[in-house]
Formats: C-alpha cells, structure tokens, sequence
C-alpha cells in the first residue's frame, strides 16, 4: 500500500479524520497538500507529519465555503506540483439537530455552502492538475445521511441535504470522468469512532463485528481503492450500522 510517488490534496485536515487521513497517507509516503479553514490548524497537523519524518506535506488554509479561498488553494498547490494524484473531500461542516427550526439560516447556509458548494468547486478547481496525472483519484467523505432513506442520525436537516447533494455530484462525476481514467470513489459511513492514529488506542482498538466502525478502518477502505490497478473502478463504500 505504499504511496511513494503519490501526490495527494485533502481538504479539511486540521483535525479528526481529515487530519488522521493526512498523517497516515504521508506514513505510506505520499506528498500531502493539506488545508484547513484555519491555516494554524493546518500547520500544526503538518508539523506533525515532519516530526514524524515525511517532509514532503504542505498546509493551507482554505475555506470551503468562499469560492475564492478554494481557487487559491488550487493556484497554491499548482505553485508547488504540476499534478494531483489523489484529491480527498473531506470537508463538510457538521450539523447537529433533528429539528428544523434548531439551526439559524447563518447555520444552514454554511453547512451547505462547505459540504455542496465547496465540493464542487474544489473538484473544479484541482480536475486540470488531476488531469495531469496517470492515475488520478476523487475520493469524497459523503455519510450514510447522503444514502436514500437514512434516517438513523441527529444530524440536522441541512446536513442532510448537503450530504445528498455530494452524493448526487460523484454520481454523475463518476460516469462522466471514467473516460478521462478519473476513478471518483464515494464513502458513505454511519457515525464512527474517530481515534487519533498518533495514539497507542490506534491500533489496540479491537474492530470487532459487533464494535463501531473506525477511523482506522476508513483510512484502509481509502488505501484499498486507490492502489487498485487502474481498471478496477470502485464507485462506493457503504457500511451497515451497527
């Protein structure tokens, strides 16, 4: 599963999985463009990688819900590459509350500006350097709430229609960027334990079938679909919750 000659972007990755995500891709080698909607949170989780040895990864701040921010998160990376080899949605702002009425129109339209709007047009802005590579990989963090007729979350209702709507986009993503060799893979987990791979529970953890999904089990569902031989297209992941 090494990913030596991987160049990989993953938005969101100051902290929880997207951070968990970037450190144990850089474990396997990879060049890790990293962004957060604060750039100190980016830093840090950078200098984590470093302290651990892998000094290819680079931190940005990008704000998922400002298409100017994407754009020049893009225009950062190019700067630095010529290509993209993995891109990894991971951003998307959280909503918590089975009421409607719970969450302020501030609340729902920034939920649906980061996990919608900001999916888009981070794909649109990185697909000319993903173009650039001969083996080029879209990974999106959707949700078992972007599944048709989830209904076991708290998760509010914008978060609902955010998550459906990234569902909707790698869909058709999917078929249209197949005949560019773009393979778009889509993971739709329920709630998951979301351990920190620097600690020594990171391992331990049993993952049982009787246990919550983990972080550590959706890295390796990730690594599995992108060091797949190119003809092997793996549309999706969903997971039954426990």
């Amino acid at each position: 599963m090494r990913l030596d000659d991987h160049r990989v972007v993953i938005t969101a990755a100051g902290r929880d999985f997207g951070r968990a995500l970037a450190i144990r891709l850089a474990e396997q080698g990879a060049e890790v463009f990293l962004s957060a909607r604060r750039l100190e949170a980016a830093e840090r989780v950078r200098d984590e990688i470093r302290g651990r040895g892998n000094h290819r990864v680079h931190a940005f701040a990008c704000d998922l819900t400002d298409p100017v921010s994407i754009r020049e998160f893009a225009s950062g990376v190019g700067r630095r590459t010529s290509r993209v080899d993995l891109l990894v949605n991971n951003g998307s702002r959280w909503l918590e509350g089975p009421d409607l009425l719970s969450a302020t129109d501030d609340d729902v339209v920034d939920t649906l500006a980061s996990g919608a709007t900001g999916t888009v047009l981070t794909v649109k802005s990185f697909l000319p350097l993903l173009l650039n590579s001969d083996k080029p990989d879209i990974v999106t963090m959707v949700s078992a709430c972007g599944a048709a007729g989830h209904d076991r979350s708290d998760a509010h209702d914008a978060f609902y229609a955010a998550k459906s709507a990234q569902a909707g986009f790698t869909e058709i993503l999917s078929k249209r960027l197949r005949p560019q060799g773009v393979r778009v893979i889509s993971l739709y987990p329920p709630d998951f334990d979301n351990g920190d791979p620097l600690s020594e529970e990171w391992d331990a953890t049993p993952r049982r079938s009787d246990g919550t999904l983990t972080a550590h089990s959706l890295v390796e569902c990730v690594l599995f679909a992108v060091t797949q031989p190119r003809d092997c297209f793996i549309k999706s992941f969903h997971f039954e919750q426990a």
